[in-house]
């Protein structure tokens, strides 16, 4: 009997009891393998003994002070260490409890920047279909997860989706990869004529997107496009790294290695490496600027942002993510782990396609690779697949609705960045297991 709420009332979980590195043991003594991090959180491990010890010391000195009083010494160190690491342009740190909460505090930044700068006539934001940028109604909205939003519709604000930059389904056969970037980005260009340039706020993408699509990077050039159409029509740039950033593609921001820097970037995940709930909005100077010599005010904000727990945890965890090497190390173990997944699955009959970057890769599974026709969405691949990984001892990421938001499975693996090369070699071993049972 238990008077939890899950997040499956059919299911009953089995209880967490140790972490110690890439595993996590249950109550029954059950070791699990975690190759996706949770939800690309974990990028430390389970049992890092400098942030614990931060954790520690910061509660000795003093848990908590409410930011309308004060701030902190790990909120103004934290601040400064990811300042020093940000896009160019990128000035300012907003601390909040995790992604949802960084996306929401972004879209209303954004929206009372215009306010600020009196063009209170922009109300609008495009984002993707086939993107996830959380579960607020705000980031929802924009969204384009089509089953997690498909409840709440009513209730959204109002946002255009156009095409996502997704190669593997989106480029003609006859089209070059860079033809292809600019092609679909230039949808955003027909959006912003279609509902007025001036009407619109910001455009909303991840950089690698995530969950909802599996680990699908852009082409080359695509977001260099994105970003000139944006300043032509001083629409914001608002770049949603919380499952990419932080090292995870084997870059500190997933934006780096596409050469553009955003307006507005928000992180969370990888921030705290799950040791303590943290995210953060990031915004360009020139946003700041409008507040300060504007109202002066953000009006936003909640209990816990700027927490000194869960800054101190991070403040680690960043340094280590940089400084300590941690994100050159994902960039080399996700070499390795591509390796692994093209030597085992390269020419299995049911993945149609291996991707991403760093410790941040996809699998597509398809019913036939020559036309890339997915399985029956009644068949619930996915489902079987995340069943079959745990009982062998893998704990991965699958997901349903890969293509439209009903058809289309895949598994996103996002391991942490401790993962040795045998420990790899365990993964692939028993996700190739799971796959067996679960496409018998």
């Amino acid at each position: 009997m238990t008077h939890v709420f899950p997040r499956h009332t059919k299911a009953r979980p089995p209880v967490a009891t140790r972490g110690e590195g890439t595993y996590i043991y249950d109550s029954a003594g059950r070791k699990y393998l975690d190759g996706s991090g949770g939800a690309a959180v974990s990028c430390l491990g389970h049992s890092d003994p400098d942030v614990i010890a931060a954790i520690r010391d910061q509660a000795d000195r003093i848990a908590f002070a409410h930011t309308g009083f004060f701030t902190s010494d790990p909120a103004e160190r934290l601040a400064d260490r990811l300042i020093a690491h940000a896009p160019e342009g990128i000035d300012r740190v907003y601390f909040v409890s995790g992604g949802s909460e960084a996306v929401e505090a972004a879209l209303k930044l954004a929206r009372q920047y215009f306010l600020e700068i009196g063009q209170p006539q922009r109300t609008r934001f495009i984002a993707r279909r086939q993107s996830y940028h959380g579960n607020t109604l705000g980031a929802l909205s924009t969204g384009g997860n089509a089953w997690r939003r498909e409840p709440f519709a009513p209730l959204m604000i109002e946002t255009s989706h156009i095409a996502p930059c997704f190669e593997y389904r989106g480029r003609e056969e006859a089209e070059t990869a860079e033809a292809y970037g600019l092609r679909v980005a230039d949808e955003l260009e027909a959006e912003l004529q279609r509902v007025g340039p001036e009407n619109v706020i910001a455009f909303v993408a991840e950089p690698v997107v995530g969950a909802t699509a599996g680990a699908v990077p852009p082409v080359r050039g695509y977001f260099k496009r994105i970003r000139e159409i944006c300043d032509r029509h001083g629409v914001l740039l608002i770049l949603d790294e919380v499952m990419c950033g932080m090292g995870r593609t084997g870059t500190f921001f997933a934006c780096e290695q596409d050469g553009i820097a955003p307006d507005i970037v928000t992180i969370a995940k990888g921030l705290g490496a799950g040791y303590q709930p943290v995210g953060a909005m990031l915004c360009s100077a020139a946003i700041y600027e409008a507040i300060e010599t504007g109202s002066g005010f953000f009006q936003h904000g909640h209990t816990y942002i700027g927490h000194p727990l869960a800054c101190a945890a991070a403040d680690v965890v960043v340094t280590k993510l940089t400084e300590g090497g941690m994100t050159r190390r994902a960039a080399e173990m996700g070499e390795v782990l591509a390796r692994h997944l093209e030597e085992v699955f390269g020419q299995h009959p049911h993945v149609g396609d291996i991707r991403g970057r760093g410790l941040f890769r996809g699998l597509e599974l398809v019913a036939d690779r020559d036309s890339k026709a997915p399985f029956a969405p009644e068949r619930g691949i996915h489902k079987k697949v995340k069943a079959a990984a745990f009982e062998a001892g893998l704990i991965c990421y699958p997901m349903g609705g890969t293509i439209d938001g009903v058809r289309g499975d895949h598994v996103l693996l996002a391991p942490p960045f401790i993962i040795t090369e045998d420990q790899i070699g365990e993964l692939v071993e028993k996700l190739s297991t799971a796959f067996d049972a679960a496409l018998a």
